[in-house]
């Protein structure tokens, strides 16, 4: 069956891929150095050589903005991918399954949903403060558990459908089953939960990085340059909005992205 995307999703994916293309080719049109300090020209407004500025310690915002988005889709690629890939896998299994496999893997849901998202994703941020791979590590658990429960809800109703039946009767295997069956009608869910899913993550980077949890400076990171920025706010508002802005056109971009597909 054919699928087309709605206006919102094109939009969501145009504003998406115009981010990371002036995030990505940043060092090709605007050759500036994010580490490099200039005491001489902190908190300066959008100049010729400085587009949008410098933050408080003179350093290019442009340029620390590109890094910063790069950073963020970084690890939303490779959470949301890790825990698509998990989830998909063990909520097929548990779903068609069913037995001991289905009780183990919700086992395995209820221990991780025993406390809060953001909290778990705390603790894995106190074990190595500043660590990327924390960071990666929590997010993916988290985000693991919604992919799993949907896909797994999901394949018990398809498991149980007279085609999958009929299929089965005609020695068709589970892998047959699956391409025929079942990932046809879970490739819209999964492609509107992966955008949720990546909005979430980065909120979650934000966030952790406005309480100081995250990444450490002088690494370019939108929730830390919010918190850096945060006591320059009535000097120079302008500086301070910028991080909160490009936030913003992510989450909305995912957000969009998420709509259903026709």
């Amino acid at each position: 069956m054919r699928q087309s995307f709605s206006r919102a999703q094109k939009c969501g994916a145009f504003l998406l891929i115009l981010l990371l293309a002036l995030a990505y080719l940043q060092p090709c049109y605007y050759p500036m150095d994010e580490a490099l300090q200039n005491l001489n020209k902190t908190l300066q407004k959008p100049t010729a050589l400085y587009w949008l500025g410098t933050d408080h310690l003179g350093r290019d915002m442009l340029a620390r903005l590109a890094s910063a988005v790069r950073l963020s889709f970084s690890l939303i690629v490779m959470s949301v991918g890790c825990s698509l890939f998990f989830g998909l896998l063990f909520g097929v299994a548990a779903g068609a399954l069913g037995g001991w496999t289905d009780r183990l893997f919700n086992f395995l849901c209820n221990i991780i949903m025993a406390l809060p998202g953001l909290l778990f994703v705390l603790l894995f941020a106190a074990l190595a403060p500043g660590s990327f791979w924390s960071l990666y590590l929590g997010i993916s658990l988290v985000m693991w558990v919604e992919f799993f429960r949907v896909i797994r809800a999901i394949t018990q109703t398809i498991a149980s459908s007279n085609e999958i039946q009929s299929s089965y009767l005609m020695n068709m295997g589970f892998w047959y089953c699956f391409k025929r069956h079942i990932f046809p009608k879970l490739a819209p869910v999964v492609l509107t939960l992966s955008a949720f899913s990546a909005a979430n993550a980065v909120l979650a980077l934000a966030t952790l990085g406005f309480i100081n949890v995250g990444l450490r400076p002088p690494t370019p990171e939108l929730g830390l340059m919010m918190t850096e920025l945060f006591p320059y706010y009535y000097e120079a508002p302008y500086i301070f909005v910028l991080p909160i802005a490009v936030v913003f056109l992510l989450v909305l971009s995912f957000q969009l992205m998420s709509g259903r597909v026709k």
